[in-house]
């Protein structure tokens, strides 16, 4: 899998920088000379984008304890801010060192991107940094649990339990966090965009059972003792539906 978005990326940047260069070329071959107003469209397009995330659903081809589905989108409110948010749900069984266990629940995250980049005559390209704020509601079942034996000398292994008061659903969980957005987004066809973001997370308040702490929440991913912070990434494509343009 790690191979898999490594060269996917290399492949984004390529086709990326590609379509910019073949832009320099058509501009170069006319002979029009350029201005610095003339590096803007002169009219550019506003619209509603929406899309999805790619590596959920090839994650949950390679792995069957895994199903997710995220939905992305942003709104153009200006030349360089969009309203961006995602939506998700997830079901997923992990088997750590010491439990075994089920999370299933819905996410949100809304909040902001900046395009850094500045376009040639009719890009629609970006680079750009942003900001979310996450929730998450959930729950998370306990399917077993281990009891490691300090005593081996006759061969005698962890103790596994999967039936007690501890063996059930948690629900009502839930978690809140913000994260920061850096990412691109090319332009492979008219109005279709391949896309790809990386998340730095830091988780502000979770609700969890005394008996059985969060270890994963959707939409933020999995949680640990000995830090907040948390990181993540989605590999999209979109579709930009044009609502008007503006100068």
């Amino acid at each position: 899998m790690s191979r898999y978005f490594t060269i996917s990326i290399l492949l984004l940047f390529v086709g990326y920088f590609g379509v910019s260069q073949e832009e320099e070329r058509t501009v170069a071959n006319d002979s029009i000379p350029l201005s610095v107003n003339d590096t803007l469209p002169k009219n550019e397009k506003y619209g509603l984008r929406l899309g999805v995330d790619l590596h959920r659903p090839v994650t949950g081809l390679v792995d069957s304890d895994f199903f997710s589905v995220e939905i992305v989108g942003d709104y153009r409110i200006s030349r360089k801010f969009f309203i961006a948010a995602e939506a998700g749900t997830v079901d997923r069984t992990k088997q750590d060192d010491q439990f075994n266990y089920t999370t299933n629940g819905s996410y949100l995250r809304a909040g902001f991107d900046y395009n850094a980049y500045e376009n040639w005559l009719g890009m629609q390209n970006m680079i750009y940094a942003g900001m979310r704020v996450g929730y998450s509601a959930h729950s998370q079942t306990l399917n077993s649990y281990r009891i490691f034996n300090p005593d081996q000398t006759f061969n005698e292994g962890d103790t596994v339990i999967t039936e007690g008061p501890l063996i059930r659903e948690y629900d009502g969980l839930s978690g809140i966090w913000v994260e920061a957005v850096f990412g691109i987004k090319a332009e492979l066809f008219n109005n279709l965009f391949m896309g790809f973001s990386f998340r730095v997370k830091n988780l502000v308040s979770n609700t969890e059972a005394e008996e059985f702490k969060n270890l994963y929440i959707p939409g933020f991913n999995k949680v640990n003792d000995f830090s907040n912070f948390g990181g993540g990434f989605n590999y999209t494509i979109s579709y930009l539906i044009p609502i008007y343009k503006k100068r």
